[in-house]
């Protein structure tokens, strides 16, 4: 199946940003869409530097956690802290991608502010979960799959 991207936005002859929306709406037959990014695109985000929704720095992005029933890039990881650095995440809903780094739709604060959650073999537990959506104010239901969880890394 192909895919694209939601929006392209050109900001001028070399430079290119592109917006991921957070949902695709169903064509005019009903049809779903098709996914917004593909996976090989974001796996080029991988090191890339997020900023917030002002331009501030968040950090580089470490990993890329999807939802296992759309398969829709959800989440993202970053170091956090300069002493003790922790795995800090942050949704990806919305993102915008520019030429030199990828901007989140939420502030730094925000992520400085969201749940310490441990990483057990690299998945979130449902509470992690939930806990995570519910600080970012998104809409949570867990799967109704074997471990009851709605990320998954890849």
């Amino acid at each position: 199946m192909e895919t694209h991207t939601a929006d392209t936005i050109d900001t001028n002859e070399s430079d290119e940003v592109t917006t991921i929306a957070p949902e695709q709406p169903a064509d005019a037959e009903g049809a779903a869409a098709e996914p917004a990014v593909m996976h090989r695109e974001i796996a080029e985000w991988r090191g890339r530097d997020l900023v917030d929704s002002a331009g501030e720095r968040i950090g580089k992005l470490e990993e890329v956690y999807f939802d296992v029933e759309t398969d829709e890039p959800q989440f993202g990881t970053v170091k956090e802290g300069f002493i003790g650095r922790h795995l800090t995440f942050v949704p990806l809903a919305g993102i915008i991608i520019g030429p030199d780094n990828l901007q989140v739709p939420v502030t730094k604060e925000q992520v400085s502010s969201a749940p310490n959650i441990a990483l057990q073999g690299g998945e979130l537990s449902q509470g992690d979960e939930s806990a995570l959506y519910h600080h970012y104010q998104l809409n949570y239901t867990a799967p109704e799959t074997q471990s009851g969880r709605r990320l998954a890394r890849r």
